[in-house]
């Protein structure tokens, strides 16, 4: 079958389009049309045969509920019946939007479209190029996700090819939609309404209107008998074709945590996706890491998800690892996708965390120019189990200044550089719980203690690492002197780092 693209600008209506991709739904084709909240597959509702091509074309279980979608409120009685008086209210607010309802059916919905139920789910979409379509279609239009079932949801006509393409008679490209998640289901077959799937409608939008709604707070499993009463209650959804992980925990251990596990995949080769904000972005050094949103407009996060899972995709990662969100607002929505999903798959963040003692490494010499930015340089080289920012600073600097240029000079001999190096003055902030303080002469660290108490983490580089071989001053010598100095340093920090890895051993 060969799939019709058609482009269609929602703020200029072609006319001819739409008539066209109505007369295929009226003759019981499949369309994919935008909608504001994801991509729809549209068929005529009230056609069974129609509703079989849906799920055969998305490879879609037959239990599992269509949404049908009308244009025009009047038309909800036709469908449904034993609607509560809250609907009027409900529609008034929230029609045309994000809201599907749940009511029971008419005799005129056949049972392939609601999954065998004897309830409907009814939605009516604000985008106007759905509108029209759904009025040149006859007025019903059952139209799920217009995706390989379990796949992201698509969120623009590329992600619909992709997926469908051959599969369905058209595609009408309006461009990206507006929310990016699905709408809100709320069923109103009971008493206080309940929300079955988490939408850019919110519990604390629908208090306002009819008062408190429940929250469904079951799930149910892929071998269970019972039908699902709504579009994605049961099945896995929404994956990407990679292992998707959710950290949770605080963000700051969330951070530590997706940088740790990225960290040990990089080095093992193992490429890993990392779902990041704005806000967190600049902190991962490892992995492929995109950029979903921002926190403080959760709504850019959701318009982004899908995309971003799908893009991964792209990109063959093994695992996705991504931070956790506030379940409050359209949060909510955004955590039960991200849930389904990788199939509830999360991990405590606090458990990752704790298995490194130290994140910060910082060696401390005189004035910051030689010794300590030697030895800094020395360990980023060296072949570390953890990931660590390691770093160094002085006990007197006036003011920023490059490395010393003997100690440049043999660095680059080893091939290795001090070329970014600029000095700095050690001071309280350097001195953290998990930063591992490590002095290049006994006297420096007998400073800090007195000038900053008696604190852990803070040692001798011989000191820590069991070696009590001086390490020469090569300040005022000549370039011999410095190489010498490299020498000494090149052993301890060599038994520097097999003392970190043995301590990530113990920590596991």
């Amino acid at each position: 079958m060969e799939t019709k693209i058609r482009k269609i600008d929602k703020n200029q209506i072609d006319k001819n389009i739409i008539e066209e991709a109505g007369m295929l739904l009226r003759e019981g084709k499949l369309v994919a049309f935008p909608t504001e909240t994801v991509y729809g597959l549209g068929a005529d509702a009230l056609q069974e045969e129609a509703a079989r091509k849906t799920y055969e074309a998305k490879g879609r279980p037959s239990d599992n509920p269509l949404i049908v979608h009308i244009a025009d409120y009047e038309d909800l009685k036709k469908i449904a019946v034993n609607i509560p008086p809250e609907t009027d209210m409900l529609a008034a607010h929230f029609w045309p939007g994000p809201l599907t309802m749940i009511f029971q059916k008419s005799e005129e919905v056949p049972y392939g479209t609601t999954g065998g139920l004897d309830t409907v789910a009814v939605r009516m979409p604000v985008d106007p190029i759905a509108r029209a379509l759904i009025r040149a279609a006859g007025g019903f239009v059952s139209a799920p996700s217009a995706n390989t079932s379990g796949r992201p949801s698509p969120t623009t006509a590329r992600h619909v090819e992709e997926d469908l393409s051959g599969k369905i008679d058209m595609i009408l490209d309006g461009g990206p939609v507006d929310i990016g998640l699905e709408s809100t289901i709320l069923d109103m077959t009971v008493s206080p309404p309940m929300i079955l799937r988490p939408g850019a409608v919110t519990a604390e939008m629908f208090k306002k209107v009819i008062g408190p709604v429940d929250i469904d707070q079951t799930l149910l499993s892929e071998n269970s008998a019972q039908p699902p009463k709504a579009p994605g209650m049961k099945y896995r959804h929404y994956a990407p074709k990679a292992k998707l992980v959710i950290v949770e925990g605080d963000l700051r251990e969330e951070i530590l945590a997706i940088r740790q596990l990225a960290y040990e995949a990089d080095r093992k080769e193992h490429p890993v996706g990392i779902i990041a904000t704005n806000e967190t972005l600049p902190f991962y050094n490892h992995g492929i890491v995109k950029n979903i949103g921002t926190r403080e407009n959760e709504k850019t996060i959701a318009r982004n998800l899908y995309g971003v899972l799908r893009e991964f995709d792209e990109e063959n990662v093994d695992t996705i690892y991504s931070e956790s969100f506030a379940v409050q607002g359209i949060g909510t929505a955004i955590m039960n996708r991200l849930e389904k999903a990788a199939g509830h798959v999360r991990i405590p963040a606090s458990d990752i965390v704790k298995l490194q003692k130290y994140r910060k490494i910082t060696f401390v010499s005189g004035t910051d120019s030689a010794r300590g930015p030697m030895s800094a340089e020395l360990l980023r080289h060296c072949d570390l189990k953890q990931e660590y920012v390691i770093n160094s600073r002085g006990m007197v600097v006036l003011f920023p200044e490059p490395a010393n240029q003997k100690a440049e000079a043999v660095m680059k001999s080893a091939q290795m550089t001090l070329a970014e190096h600029s000095s700095l003055q050690i001071d309280s902030e350097d001195i953290q719980e998990d930063t591992l303080i490590l002095t290049i002469d006994a006297s420096e660290k007998e400073r800090i203690l007195a000038e900053y108490g008696n604190m852990e983490n803070i040692y001798t580089l011989n000191e820590f690492v069991g070696d009590d071989t001086e390490i020469p001053d090569p300040y005022g010598k000549p370039l011999t002197a410095y190489g010498e100095c490299l020498e000494v340093l090149e052993k301890l920090v060599k038994k520097l780092a097999d003392k970190l890895n043995s301590l990530t051993e113990e920590e596991k």
